[in-house]
């Protein structure tokens, strides 16, 4: 192959890898358009995917940043867990104590994202002070957190003694004026979408407006260029997993109200794959050095409209993990022939 074909391929895999999550996107929307025809497009199954998916969003929004600084967290999900049967633990506790519901759900859930911050915290302590690969921390993370959730429940269910106010954070939302939904009642945006923009939005100035987030990049692109230039790799490494746990919190603090209750065997399980998933395609590189907040918030769009077109086209569920395995791998292969 003559250079200048070679650059012109080269060239070719950058433009995709810049912008195949939007192209991925308009073609997943023209498929799932072709199928539902004016149902997918409708503001109701937006709001719906979005709703869905806000958790998940919430812990790729994390994810997005640990794998910037040239980290994984495999134990998301378990942090999730873990931090949501605390917290719904602590508010049952403060209710059975005759405390108001108002202030019971308000500690149980700080206390809910306090766990998360702490688990974090934990990890990235393994990683820069224990010496441990990421991998490898956050993989024992992953085993011992839920391992935790369960021994608190019994491998069983936790569920909310709050009567309605917990379980508004979760089902709860803001009218939408002018739109309504099938039955004639107005849409809402739910409170847990709200979050996952607000997190987003927040993340995204972080990461291009402010100092810690030129640092994350320094450290992911070039740790010694980084260290040289007066880093400090350390404490950019320790904050990057104490947020990422506290995310997982907030995550946990979605989820439970929105199922007013916790599975300590179910929750979170596998959320990892489709945070890390969302990630990829949002076109952040699995190297470190280089992501975008917002491809990730395009990525678990795409995730939960491919799950849409799944089950519309009566695709068994647990064929669901293989396709999204597989978008991971053909994401990650675009970014290695972009960089060859």
């Amino acid at each position: 192959m003559s250079s200048d074909r070679r650059k012109l391929v080269q060239e070719g895999f950058r433009a995709l890898e810049r912008w195949g999550v939007v192209v991925a996107f308009v073609l997943l929307f023209a498929v799932s358009t072709a199928k539902q025809g004016s149902d997918f497009v409708s503001f109701e199954n937006f709001r719906n995917i979005l709703n869905s998916n806000a958790a998940i969003g919430i812990l790729a929004v994390g994810m997005t940043l640990v794998i910037i600084s040239a980290g994984i967290d495999l134990s998301v999900g378990s942090m999730l867990v873990l931090s949501a049967a605390l917290g719904t633990l602590a508010m049952n506790l403060l209710i059975a104590a005759e405390w108001s519901e108002m202030s019971a759900v308000v500690l149980g859930g700080a206390i809910t994202i306090g766990a998360g911050l702490l688990a974090g915290s934990v990890n990235g302590a393994l990683v820069v002070f224990g010496r441990l690969a990421p991998f490898i921390a956050t993989l024992g993370g992953l085993a011992a957190f839920r391992s935790i959730a369960l021994a608190l429940a019994d491998a069983g269910e936790i569920r909310s003694q709050s009567s309605t106010l917990f379980a508004t954070i979760g089902r709860g939302g803001i009218p939408m004026f002018g739109l309504e939904n099938n039955a004639g009642k107005p849409l809402t945006l739910t409170y847990s979408t709200v979050v996952f923009f607000v997190v987003a939005i927040v993340a995204q100035w972080f990461l291009s407006r402010s100092r810690f987030g030129r640092q994350l990049v320094a450290v992911g692109a070039n740790e010694t260029a980084a260290r040289y230039a007066g880093v400090g790799i350390a404490w950019v490494r320790f904050r990057v997993y104490a947020i990422m746990g506290a995310l997982a919190g907030v995550a946990g603090l979605v989820q439970s109200s929105r199922m007013n209750s916790v599975s300590t065997a179910q929750l979170g399980l596998g959320s990892e794959l489709d945070a890390i998933a969302a990630v990829v395609i949002g076109g952040t590189s699995l190297r470190g050095g280089y992501g975008r907040v917002w491809g990730t918030v395009v990525g678990v769009v795409i995730l939960g409209m491919i799950s849409n077109i799944l089950t519309i086209s009566n695709v068994s569920p647990y064929w669901q993990g293989a396709v999204k395995g597989a978008v991971i791998v053909l994401a990650v292969l675009v970014q290695r022939s972009s960089r060859d």
